[in-house]
């Protein structure tokens, strides 16, 4: 972190230095504490400097020039997530810098670090990391600035991005480069990526796949009739026809054996044949102009995922390209044992003295089990970063890490706050088949239903919940990462077994919608699975005699949501005596299936052509608002909107002042002023324009700036938790415990 521990080291230069947008923390769950001890482990002088100074080169000198590579990494979170909300709007904390002081980082900090990293010394590899480069390695559309983007490689003139679990692929790389190798010709490591002249291949071996367009339909020319005894145009020789030829002039004939290949030969050959096989997307320029052709790319990334499968991906930047290889294989259960057991000091660096920093607070109880998801949630970028696989920590390892915190960690009272991940239950699971698991293409393990080869057994994690909670001194195991419900319900001894013990009053879980057009494009159960876990959540909660609470998360706007969809989602909502106090809207982050659809309003979860399925997505800030406004159909701020897109849908029904009425007729005086204020411009607006009247027109949203790491802030909890983390609101008098205070987290 800085030259006086350099010089208390001994060391006059570091052998890597990392960049992180996050104040440092030595703990397992922030990426860069990970990444430094790994490399560290290996016998490599690691130097971090933790939220530069961007607007000049020169805190980039504060370690000096390092002899491999600097490492770049946006931090835990996507720079652009952690500092704008849903709707634009600059958030006023940051929860990975001290005291959640604001605007510590840039927008889009890796490609600002890397032109800042490349400044100070010039000729240093630079190599990018973390969720923020692994969700921009190809063109992407990106929110802020309305507009498709190109891959971060161009546009940060870094030497290589390393993407998805990166601890394999940075080990051998960091190897690599000690020995001497340059990394202009490392072309060769799994979930990399890199900048090549246009039209390379690695061998003379390899081939391509032409994927830049969609099929368009056109003629198709009839068949000859092979048993036609008439003319029927130009026919092919039959088989042998030129030895039989050669014969009767008397000519040699050669005669060649027949050769019978068996089945796993052949299989072997296709493999042989795929892993030499590149993909050439759409390029940059095509996705910037045609949607559907974007589309088109995404899906066609999204199915190139599976490590066992993939081929590698390129995709054509101007003169260049850009090549992605395939993703990394997932770790095995020792390999995350020996990144997890490394000797964190699990606490945030010396130099930040008492201040407060949010997100380690938040952490600092809690133990990360496993890394992957298979749920396939188009909204989430979780796959793309740490893939569908799930990777597990082995008992030992976990049980090991409570005895760590209960030991070392200041501040400990006997409460475990979380042991989790992505999801909550999702350990050990895996499919039945590693063949099968190698070959498949699905985009989900879950959706539409539960994969048949997919393995649901909770009984590992019940041992482990069990084992944890049995260690001295530990009194209490929660578990504060979202529930993934619809595999919950498939044995209901895990169920039992966590409203039982592991539930602290409340419960994350996340139906994201109820009604089937939504879930359908967000890859999520119906909302029939979840009133089956409630039933149980219910049940077994009561065997306890305990008093918990669901807490159900709810996403607004996204794509494939009508307002009749909301406001059944609002209806639901009252009957089950749920008043939300946060809620969620839709936002689109770079790479993910539903921003695809926000984009290009087209589905990618088919096949994506001219003429394909159009996704119909609440784009205007006013029917954001007005779908926001339904999940808080209680708050009197928002009525005025309510009572007139009620009005507008012909359900003047539902204003009244009864129990069967969503919103009232009265106005409490002093509220809904902006919404009032709202609704009469828009009404304004539309006898202008029926005037044919200039009209005022809708102000743009600000856009951001020009300009993760393995963890479990790299994941969609992340993202949730940026969209104001932790529970909100509070039951209505008399509501079951059912009717808890909602509020929002995958899964």
């Amino acid at each position: 972190m800085s030259r006086e521990e350099m010089d208390k080291l001994g060391w006059d230069s570091c052998d890597v230095i990392l960049v992180t947008g996050d104040a440092y923390i030595d703990h397992p769950s922030f990426g860069m504490a990970l990444v430094g001890r790994l490399l560290e482990a290996q016998g490599f002088r690691v130097g971090i400097i933790s939220q530069p100074d961007w607007h000049s080169a020169q805190d980039f000198k504060r370690l000096g020039k390092p002899n491999l590579f600097f490492g770049i990494t946006a931090g835990n979170m996507d720079s652009m997530v952690n500092r704008y909300t849903s709707d634009r709007k600059i958030r006023s904390d940051d929860a990975y810098t001290p005291n959640a002081e604001p605007n510590k980082r840039p927008d889009r900090a890796v490609t600002v670090y890397a032109q800042r990293a490349k400044e100070a010394y010039p000729g240093t590899p630079v190599v990018l990391g973390s969720i923020e480069a692994s969700l921009r390695r190809i063109a992407h559309y990106d929110y802020w600035s309305d507009k498709v983007r190109r891959s971060v490689l161009p546009d940060s003139k870094a030497d290589l991005l390393i993407f998805g679990n990166a601890e394999r692929a940075l080990v051998e790389l960091t190897h690599r480069l000690a020995r001497g190798e340059k990394i202009g010709d490392i072309r060769d490591l799994r979930g990399t990526a890199f900048m090549v002249p246009k039209g390379w291949l690695p061998g003379e071996d390899w081939g391509a796949v032409d994927s830049t367009s969609v099929d368009i339909p056109g003629k198709v020319d009839a068949h000859p009739d092979p048993y036609s005894m008439g003319d029927s145009g130009p026919r092919s020789a039959p088989p042998f026809a030129a030895q039989a030829q050669a014969a009767e002039q008397g000519g040699e004939v050669a005669v060649l054996p027949l050769k019978f290949v068996p089945a796993a030969e052949r299989v072997a050959a296709r493999k042989e044949q795929r892993s030499k096989t590149v993909v050439r997307l759409p390029s940059y320029e095509q996705v910037v102009e045609d949607s559907v052709l974007y589309a088109h790319a995404s899906r066609t990334f999204h199915l190139e995922s599976n490590p066992g499968n993939a081929r590698a991906l390129v995709q054509a930047h101007g003169e260049r390209d850009v090549w992605l290889n395939p993703p990394p294989i997932p770790l095995t259960t020792p390999e995350m044992d020996h990144v997890y057991g490394l000797p964190y000091a699990r606490a945030p660096h010396p130099s930040y003295g008492d201040a407060k920093i949010p997100a380690w607070e938040m952490i600092r109880f809690s133990i990360n089990i496993m890394r992957g998801c298979f749920g396939g949630c188009t909204f989430c970028s979780i796959t793309e970063h740490e893939g569908r696989i799930i990777q597990s920590r082995s008992e030992d390892s976990i049980l090991h890490e409570i005895e760590e915190i209960r030991d070392k960690t200041p501040g400990f009272t006997g409460t475990i706050s979380d042991l989790g991940g992505p999801t909550a239950n999702m350990y050990r699971l895996a499919c039945k088949d590693k063949k099968i698991e190698s070959s498949c293409r699905r985009l989900s393990c879950v959706f539409p239903g539960i994969c048949e080869n997919l393995g649901t057994d909770h009984s590992h994690l019940i041992s482990l919940y069990r084992k944890a909670r049995a260690i001295p001194g530990v009194k209490r195991v929660l578990i504060g990462s979202g529930l993934r419900y619809d595999l919950a319900v498939q044995s209901p001894e895990y169920v039992k077994e966590l409203v039982t013990h592991h539930v602290g009053g409340y419960l994350k879980i996340a139906p994201e919608h109820t009604e089937e057009g939504p879930l359908n494009k967000m890859m999520k159960p119906g909302i029939g699975t979840y009133e089956r876990f409630k039933q149980m959540f219910e049940k077994f909660s009561k065997e306890a005699g305990k008093e918990q609470y669901l807490i159900p998360y709810f996403i607004a706007a996204h794509p494939g949501t009508t307002d009749e969809d909301m406001l059944n989602l609002a209806l639901w909502l009252k009957h089950n005596n749920f008043r939300l106090d946060q809620v969620q809207t839709f936002l689109p982050t770079p790479m993910a299936l539903a921003t695809t659809m926000w984009h290009s309003r087209r589905n990618p979860l088919k096949k994506v052509g001219r003429g394909s399925e159009v996704v119909e997505t609440a784009r205007a800030g006013r029917q954001r608002k007005l779908h926001k406004a339904f999940l808080r159909y209680h708050d009197p701020e928002n009525w005025p909107l309510l009572r007139e897109a009620l009005k507008e849908m012909g359900r003047s029904d539902l204003i009244g002042n009864g129990k069967r009425h969503l919103i009232p007729i009265f106005q409490p005086p002093g509220t809904g002023m902006k919404a009032e204020a709202m609704v009469r411009r828009d009404a304004r607006e539309a006898r202008d324009g029926a005037a044919g009247r200039p009209q005022g027109g809708t102000r743009k949203p600000a856009a951001g700036k020009a300009g993760g790491q393995a963890g479990r802030g790299s994941s969609c909890q992340a993202r949730r938790q940026a969209e104001g983390a932790g529970p909100r609101g509070t039951p209505r008098p008399g509501a079951k415990p059912s009717a808890a205070p909602s509020g929002r987290r995958r899964k």
